[in-house]
């Protein structure tokens, strides 16, 4: 079956799908209307939507088919009028799956009341506890029940099988059986990445990314920034345009191939997807304001070395990288500044030691670059997911990251993404302080080392005139 192109739209009382399928019969057409769920087969096309409220057949529902147009046009009433549909322009979201329901936590077997007979039991286990056991228990009747706990120990990863899972969600494997063969300059995991456990990944990236930090690179475009303050002085037009997204007919395409997908996730897992985020816009903002929103055969390179989940497969948290800030409780489903501190400097670190240009100055624009992005929502943010992913998907090597992250981001993104949590998190990432100290390259020894030689030969050019 084929998925037509379409559109949604509505009024105050209606809602109304366009969908463009030439060349059919109107009498096949088989339309059905469930709640929130409108279903399309008029051969060969198939469209199930699902939108946010429930729509009704009644008198003023229609469809109507122009042969000359090849459009189909359905129109529904609103179950409660004047009801606003949100979100009609996220065409993943509308093509995706009903959420499934979950099972309830907890069933009742069986509901009885104490006898005596059940407290003799009682009486007798109690009779059989040690003296040890005996104190525990007294102790914490003395503290409201509260049993005495201890933090558990460190233990190793234990695996079943020799599979190792990475990717959206660490939902796939087998990706990378064959990497010594294919051109894959940004992998950093040898030839075996199928074998790599999480904390190999990291401990190769960090290894990595120490290695080719490269001083005398950073103190020459400290130096000589001539061209990188022109990179820092641009102004993305995109981001700088404030009214409302409206997609491209290339962007509704893309989205309708997009695949239909539901997503279970835990809290700590939705947590990492947006810290996930950052690094994958950031990597945008770069190749951005390095090409001028005009992408170069460079530009997948540049994205796929600047994001670690790309290149290393190494995801969030990356809280054990920072000496300086520290999460006092690391469990908590919040976004501190240390959490979005240790997201970033990632990136930072990234920045300071592949790419050609290496500044400090462009990092903290390109900062500026996601939190705008950010703040200004899931659309905006789907946009420039869709444009990375048009540029990965065209190169031989790269087309494989494309496949197991953005694809997944790109659905994710509208449907299940918060623009609150999206804004909240734009708002704090466009106000932290990146100390340059949480780098751990001596950044600012080595800025006030090249000051010191920029002063001396000004000095001597002076003498010398």
């Amino acid at each position: 079956m084929i998925t037509p192109k379409f559109s949604c739209s509505q009024t105050d009382e209606t809602v109304i799908a366009s969908l463009y399928c030439p060349s059919v019969r109107a009498s096949d057409a088989e339309i059905n209307v469930d709640a929130t769920l409108l279903t399309v087969h008029i051969n060969p096309y198939f469209l199930r939507l699902n939108f946010p409220h429930p729509v009704v057949e009644d008198e003023d529902s229609s469809a109507r088919y122009d042969p000359s147009t090849g459009y189909l046009t359905i129109t529904m009433t609103k179950e409660v009028r004047g009801q606003h549909f949100a979100d009609l322009d996220l065409l993943a979201k509308l093509l995706a799956p009903r959420p499934s329901q979950p099972p309830p936590s907890i069933e009742v077997l069986e509901s009885r009341t104490t006898g005596e007979d059940d407290i003799d039991k009682i009486s007798h286990r109690t009779d059989k506890l040690t003296l040890g056991e005996k104190e525990e228990i007294l102790k914490a009747a003395e503290n409201d029940w509260q049993l005495p706990q201890s933090v558990p120990e460190a233990s190793t990863e234990f695996h079943t099988s020799f599979k190792r899972y990475y990717g959206f969600l660490d939902k796939y494997t087998g990706y990378f059986l064959h990497v010594a063969h294919a051109e894959n300059d940004v992998n950093e995991l040898g030839d075996d990445p199928e074998g790599c456990s999480v904390d190999d990944r990291r401990k190769m990236r960090i290894t990595h990314e120490n290695e080719k930090w490269d001083e005398e690179h950073y103190m020459a475009d400290y130096a000589d920034d001539e061209y990188i303050q022109e990179l820092v002085a641009w102004e993305d037009p995109v981001l700088a345009n404030t009214s409302d997204v409206v997609y491209t007919e290339q962007e509704n395409m893309e989205m309708l191939r997009l695949p239909r997908k539901e997503y279970i996730m835990d809290k700590v897992q939705e947590r990492n997807l947006y810290m996930s985020l950052i690094a994958l816009l950031f990597a945008h903002a770069y190749d951005k304001r390095t090409t001028f929103h005009d992408p170069t055969p460079e530009s997948a390179w540049t994205i796929c070395t600047l994001v670690p989940i790309f290149s290393a497969l190494d995801p969030p948290p990356y809280m054990s990288l920072m000496a300086d800030v520290k999460l006092e409780r690391p469990r908590e489903l919040i976004y501190s500044d240390a959490e979005l501190i240790s997201a970033l400097t990632t990136s930072y670190r990234r920045s300071l030691a592949f790419p050609l240009y290496r500044s400090f100055q462009l990092a903290e624009e390109c900062r500026k670059d996601v939190a705008t992005a950010m703040t200004r929502g899931k659309r905006m943010i789907t946009r420039c997911l869709l444009e990375m992913k048009r540029i990965l998907d065209h190169h031989e090597a790269y087309y494989v990251y494309s496949k197991i992250w953005l694809e997944d981001f790109c659905v994710w993104i509208q449907t299940c993404a918060s623009d609150t949590v999206l804004q909240e998190v734009g708002k704090k990432v466009a106000t932290v302080f990146i100390p340059k100290s949480a780098i751990g390259w001596d950044l600012e020894q080595l800025e006030e080392a090249t000051r010191l030689v920029s002063r001396r030969e000004n000095d001597s050019d002076d003498e010398s005139t």
